[in-house]
């Protein structure tokens, strides 16, 4: 694996402080057609321009049943970016950006691509401020640009929306088992990284089409799209709920007091997929926790006040 710069305590324990109320400059890697939430993800941040800087949305590989490869699931997922826009009423497009068409094979070779092209560019934009990027799907961008540039673990600070707790008898979760290689580079590279697990964390967003039907379909064109793709996931939806994942990472960007978190070691994904810990490694932040209801109400609000014309996204529009 490259040579990574190592942080000081000071400049680590500054970058991991949560930010404040200015807005933070952000860049978004998703897998958005991989499920229904990511969806829902990249319509809180482009709404939340008083907290969220969105630079850039880079497109993630994934591989299930929803895509055919890895390259197929990248490529749907930039498409799904482009449905959200148009729907928001958004016409920029010169800041959403293609992905890895494959996995990392070893932690030694990135995967070029647009996207990380552009996390390492626009790492270096700015040294006042660094980039939060907020990755939602697999890792295998952000570690390619870690790869390609290993100083920009001096520039960024990685949100991730993956893994289990560090206490769990396994690691195993979708984000994390697309691309093993490139998450154990992001634990090891010493980046700082804000990790929000899957299982007892950001499992508790759940909402139901009853909820939805109330709170989003209502809101315009992007809201009845957002229903409608939650609401065709399934076949079943009789007495069911359904975790909205990927806001978890949104709202900790927007108010890290929804998301509680404590700076830990950062733990060390073996191979097969299980957590150790060393005190003597360098921290990261872990959540333990989401506020469900604050966070709901932060996206239900904004889409309302969007549709009500009293909220407009924060990239240009028609």
């Amino acid at each position: 694996m490259a040579e990574f710069p190592e942080l000081g305590q000071i400049d680590r324990i500054e970058r991991l402080t949560p930010p404040g109320t200015a807005a933070r400059r952000v860049l978004l890697d998703t897998d958005t057609y991989n499920e229904v939430d990511d969806q829902f993800a990249v319509v809180h941040a482009l709404l939340s321009g008083e907290t969220i800087d969105l630079e850039a949305i880079t497109a993630a590989p994934f591989f299930n049943q929803r895509s055919e490869s890895p390259a197929d699931g990248m490529e749907k997922s930039f498409e799904e970016i482009d449905r959200l826009l148009t729907r928001l009423g958004v016409t920029e497009r010169d800041r959403v950006f293609r992905g890895s068409t494959s996995y990392l094979r070893d932690t030694d070779t990135p995967v070029e691509s647009d996207a990380a092209t552009a996390i390492v560019e626009r790492a270096h934009a700015r040294t006042d401020q660094p980039l939060y990027v907020c990755a939602i799907g697999a890792l295998t961008n952000v570690a390619s640009a870690l790869l390609i540039d290993p100083t920009i673990v001096e520039r960024i600070v990685v949100v991730w929306l993956g893994g289990q707790p560090t206490h769990s008898p396994t690691a195993r979760e979708f984000n994390l088992m697309q691309d093993v290689v490139a998450a154990q580079i992001l634990f090891d590279c010493g980046a700082p990284v804000v990790q929000i697990p899957c299982r007892g964390v950001a499992s508790h967003l759940l909402t139901t089409i009853p909820e939805l039907a109330h709170y989003v379909e209502p809101h315009g064109a992007i809201g009845r799209f957002l229903f409608e793709t939650y609401e065709t996931y399934r076949a079943n939806q009789f007495a069911r709920s359904k975790e909205i994942w990927d806001i978890a990472a949104t709202a900790w960007l927007i108010d890290p007091t929804w998301v509680p978190s404590a700076i830990v070691p950062s733990p060390i994904l073996s191979e097969r997929l299980t957590w150790s810990v060393d005190a003597r490694r360098h921290g990261i932040r872990i959540a333990d926790a989401v506020n469900r209801d604050a966070i709901f109400g932060d996206l239900f609000t904004k889409l309302e006040e969007f549709a009500g014309g009293r909220r407009s996204p924060s990239w240009r529009t028609t």
